[in-house]
């Protein structure tokens, strides 16, 4: 009977052991991470800090193998053998520390250090060297150990405000972790041991000693050869931090302010063309800064799949008070007259219109509103195709008249328009001339629609998204609010002409190795230059003016926005083949 008890007590015991062992939470970390921005190849375009400061990349999928050779080398050989303790480690440390009299080695595996990276700097005594080890044992049993080395990874102090692995290449040596060389990858592995000593850019000497310790180690243990050693060993190591990569800026901040703030986001930006379209809007900015004109914005769309791969919300003007830090694609400024487009194609689907039935244009006066053309001058009778392509505002407001405003209103709003809050009444008749506000990114939107339609007939609505996964919901849903094909190629086709309209005040030439639908805007008191263009490939949506709404004499659409445009379609490959009836 005594022997019975005694057992079942042992079973009770060890039974309390056992649940209050698993009750102990494994590692977890709660902090919060900096905003991380990657093309679509998986580049870095941009990061910002997180909110406290600190650089920390959300963790990774993987770890570059470089890296991980080396840190197990240098803190953990038996990483991949132990259950979170290494009893050996342990004795050997406890022996040493004897014999020196003072701690000189902790004996802590890679899972313990990360239980105490997680407990957040207690201090370093024989109690809490328990605990870690109990965390370090529940976290293993929780986690693989590919998950330990990446959260170990993705963790660990690298000095400074730099934490985890991916800050740390692009802080200390502007590559991506994958692309760290063995000495980088060294010089990494040995830093969270010290990293207040060893930080970069200090202590050099006992920074070159460490890491050239753990080469020779990695070569005696046959994971470099000695002409891979010798060779890293004369790499110099880092100094202080690179700046981050700040490709996209404004595509950054706005993904964060859209709930993604904190999280590693895969863009569809094309890298190779956001450069290209940086140093277009540049090399464009210095021009027009001259004229005191000082912010540009640039959108590319890919028709086929609604995805952005360029994002320029404005130009590299430094300092606030020009606004170089407003994202002009998102913006609600007046748009001038690039919605005739979209009254032309809605006539015509309707049936109210044929493209060379004759409109008036003659000196109206309606209720007040008297509108007129750009150039000061009527022609009496226009083809309606040419009222659009030489974009006549007369006529224009003519065929609005006809068709009604609340219609058109609406209409604006079905395909996409968000910024139309009025009443139709408040507008009027202006609103075909940029007697309202809209946005970039919605127009943009709306004109790959009106291409997207040319190549899938069948489909009416386009998502536009500039984030990759599938999970999440396009930042856009724009439509053709039901326009058939045929309107919409008449539309687009009357605004395919090389030479372009009197509304600018002179005939312009441009140069274009791909046929092009586009329609320039320009706002009244010269406030905003717009120019929109589609080909079966691309959408290119841009805006010039100053943030403030500053107008400057001669800025137009044509003569300011228009120029940007055709050489950012000139960066952007044409499509070849396609066998499409409505194709412009």
């Amino acid at each position: 009977m005594l022997r019975s008890a005694l057992r079942h007590r042992r079973l009770i015991i060890l039974a309390i052991l056992v649940v209050g062992f698993l009750a102990i939470r494994p590692v977890h970390f709660h902090d919060p991470n900096s905003t991380v921005l990657l093309a679509r190849n998986g580049e870095l375009l941009g990061a910002r800090v997180a909110t406290d400061g600190q650089w920390r990349f959300p963790e990774s999928d993987s770890l570059p193998m470089r890296y991980k050779k080396a840190l197990i080398c240098f803190e953990d050989r038996y990483f991949y053998y132990h259950p979170g303790v290494n009893p050996i480690a342990i004795g050997r440390a406890l022996v040493q520390n004897i014999r020196q009299g003072k701690i000189v080695s902790g004996g802590s595996t890679i899972t313990m250090q990360l239980a105490r990276i997680a407990r957040k700097g207690q201090d370093r005594n024989i109690w809490e060297k328990l605990i870690e080890s109990v965390v370090a044992m529940r976290t293993e049993l929780a986690y693989s150990k590919a998950h330990i080395l990446r959260l170990y990874a993705s963790n660990a102090p690298f000095g400074g405000n730099v934490v985890g692995i991916d800050a740390a290449a692009w802080r200390f040596f502007g590559v991506p972790p994958e692309n760290m060389s063995w000495a980088e990858a060294a010089t990494l592995a040995v830093l969270p041991n010290a990293p207040s000593l060893i930080y970069p850019g200090k202590n050099q000497e006992l920074l070159v000693a460490k890491r050239n310790h753990l080469l020779d180690k990695m070569q005696q243990q046959g994971i470099i050869d000695k002409e891979t050693c010798s060779r890293a060993k004369d790499e110099p190591v880092p100094g202080p931090p690179h700046p981050l990569p700040d490709i996209a800026p404004h595509l950054l901040a706005r993904a964060a302010s859209e709930g993604m703030d904190g999280q590693r986001l895969h863009s569809t930006i094309d890298i190779g063309l956001q450069k290209r379209v940086n140093q277009t809007v540049a090399r464009y900015f210095e021009l027009y800064h001259g004229n005191n004109i000082n912010n540009a914005a640039v959108v590319v769309l890919d028709i086929k799949t609604g995805n952005v791969l360029a994002y320029v919300g404005n130009t590299p003007v430094e300092g606030r008070e020009h606004g170089g830090q407003v994202d002009i694609i998102t913006a609600e400024r007046s748009y001038g007259s690039t919605l005739k487009p979209l009254l032309y194609a809605s006539m015509l689907n309707e049936g109210l219109l044929l493209p060379h039935m004759l409109v008036s244009d003659i000196p109206i006066s309606i209720a007040g509103y008297s509108p007129v053309n750009f150039s000061k001058s009527y022609e009496g009778m226009v083809p309606a195709n040419e009222v659009l392509s030489r974009s006549l505002n007369v006529p224009s407001v003519i065929l609005l008249r006809s068709y009604g405003i609340e219609k058109f209103n609406q209409q604006l709003k079905d395909m996409g328009m968000t910024t139309l809050r009025q009443p139709p009444s408040h507008y009027g008749l202006s609103i075909i001339l940029g007697g309202a506000e809209g946005k970039l990114w919605e127009i943009a939107g709306i004109y790959a629609a009106f291409a997207h339609k040319l190549e899938n007939p069948d489909q009416d609505t386009m998502n536009i998204s500039y984030v990759k996964s599938k999970n999440v919901k396009p930042q856009l849903q724009t439509t053709t609010a039901g326009i058939s094909p045929a309107s919409v190629w008449f539309a687009l086709d009357a605004v395919t002409e090389a030479r372009r309209p009197e509304e600018e005040g002179t005939w312009r030439f441009f140069f274009s190795p791909q046929k092009i639908a586009w329609k320039t805007g320009t706002s009244f008191g010269s406030r905003d230059a717009w120019a929109i263009g589609v080909t079966p490939k691309y959408a290119v949506a841009v805006w010039v003016g100053n943030a403030d709404g500053e107008g400057r004499p001669g800025l137009t659409g044509v003569g300011y926005a228009a120029p940007i445009m055709f050489d950012v379609l000139v960066c952007c490959p044409p499509r070849r083949g396609s066998m499409n009836p409505f194709t412009i």
